[in-house]
């Protein structure tokens, strides 16, 4: 069955499940994350790293070690804190995946998916790819039967006191179904 959407002025036509670059294939550190989400979930909660924007695999993957890197030893969290983040170039990066809670927001953590859209966006917003990776996401979600179909979408903003998204996110976030 195809899903026609409209998202941001673009009409887009979602069948199936996006490809997900799983953790492994990012990053040579296993998550040490154990809690367990229980689904569906009820929310998704939009982010930005507030890093740099990658537009290619082998940027991304890069700035994914960073950004892991400062979660672990310096929050001194299991592993990265969101569940999936996404690139400029597309692609759909797996974090602590669908089965384990994040650490991205609290008090929404365990009935919340965290996607976060790597790099900084208070004056700019994700290209089209990035948004249509999204997108999909959330559908494959849906399709998956690990969020509601009912869901309610959120910028992190919204649950507590963070300029995150970004301003230019956040707009556009408020533009999709489900705000």
């Amino acid at each position: 069955m195809k899903l026609l959407l409209l998202i941001s002025g673009i009409l887009l036509a979602v069948q199936g499940c996006p490809r997900i670059i799983k953790h492994s294939d990012w990053t040579n550190i296993p998550s040490q994350c154990n809690i367990a989400l229980e689904k569906p979930e009820p929310f998704i909660v939009i982010h930005h790293t507030s890093g740099k924007r990658c537009f290619h695999k082998t940027t991304c993957k890069r700035e994914l070690q960073i950004i892991q890197k400062n979660h672990i030893s310096v929050h001194h969290w299991c592993d990265i804190c969101y569940n999936f983040l996404i690139g400029e170039d597309g692609n759909i990066y797996e974090g602590r995946g669908w089965n384990k809670s994040g650490a991205h927001t609290p008090q929404f953590n365990h009935l919340s998916f965290g996607i976060a859209f790597m790099g900084n966006f208070m004056k700019d917003s994700p290209n089209n790819l990035a948004v249509i990776a999204a997108t999909k996401l959330i559908k494959c979600a849906i399709s998956k039967n690990y969020l509601v179909s009912h869901y309610t979408l959120k910028g992190h903003r919204d649950l507590g006191e963070t300029t995150c998204p970004g301003n230019s996110l956040y707009k556009t976030i408020k533009e999709w179904p489900k705000w």
